[in-house]
């Protein structure tokens, strides 16, 4: 199935925010929803690498994916990121992409922290959102998450590892990498969670979360399951780490289609 790949650009108080939109060849002829991709602590579009395109085939979906502010392609930050950086995402990033890109009804898919966002998005969106899809997402700050910032931070000193950060983000790969050690780490950091926007959102969850997870526990996947009003899900991915869709994307693909027709919307 061909799959047609365009690139948008949004323009936003802060800069332009750098967006690729994927459309099946053959998509579903009902009107339904944009499954909309976002992206890990140190990811941009270009790190989701052919995932978005096998997505879109597997779901005969529009699929979009986006770098925020600072990242990848979209311009740099003109501050440090405030620990309302989650939330604030979901309020003001989202629906000024969704009205640029003409979206109307949506499925916010996340990766790790962009689990989270997924999830503030769909409390705020309620009327837009049909259902949500976090993989290696965090719910709260814990000692594993922490822990794992810590390891990881230490192999960025190794040669050559933050060139690698370099690739994907040029200039800004510094600030990327300080706004996810910084904050994760911060004191003032350590009492966030997603418990107030899980209990607002209305619509489905499904959970993906791997038992190898170097970044957070099952007790995540399970969190937002339980706090979330409609009918959820949360699928353990056995011998997986904290990159599911890299990993084991055959799995993840099987899950989400799966899910997404249990709503409704078949392929």
């Amino acid at each position: 199935m061909a799959v047609i790949a365009s690139d948008h650009w949004i323009t936003t108080d802060r800069g332009k925010l750098f967006a690729k939109r994927w459309v099946p060849s053959n998509p579903r002829l009902d009107t339904g929803p944009t499954i909309l991709l976002f992206h890990d602590s140190l990811g941009c579009v270009d790190l989701w690498r052919d995932f978005p395109q096998e997505l879109a085939v597997a779901t005969r979906r529009p699929v979009v994916a986006y770098d925020r502010l600072g990242f990848g392609r979209s311009d740099a930050h003109p501050d440090p990121l405030p620990l309302t950086f989650i939330r604030d995402e979901g309020v003001t990033v989202v629906p000024r992409l969704c009205k640029s890109l003409g979206i109307e009804t949506l499925v916010p898919f996340g990766h790790s922290v962009g689990g989270a966002m997924a999830i503030t998005a769909a409390a705020r969106l309620s009327e837009s959102c049909i259902a949500v899809v976090t993989e290696s997402a965090q719910s709260f700050v814990d000692d594993g998450i922490r822990s794992g910032i810590r390891a990881a931070q230490a192999n960025f000193e190794r040669p050559g590892q933050f060139e690698r950060l370099a690739r994907y983000h040029g200039q800004k790969a510094h600030w990327v990498l300080r706004a996810w050690i910084d904050t994760w780490l911060a004191p003032d950091f350590a009492g966030w969670c997603l418990d107030d926007d899980l209990r607002s959102v209305r619509c489905p969850i499904l959970a993906l979360h791997g038992d190898g997870d170097e970044y957070g526990s099952w007790q995540h996947a399970e969190r937002i399951v339980s706090l979330a009003q409609g009918a959820s899900q949360a699928v353990m991915l056995k011998g997986c780490g904290h990159v599911p869709h890299r990993e084991q994307p055959a799995r993840v693909l099987g899950e989400v289609t799966q899910f997404l027709a249990r709503q409704g919307c078949k392929t």
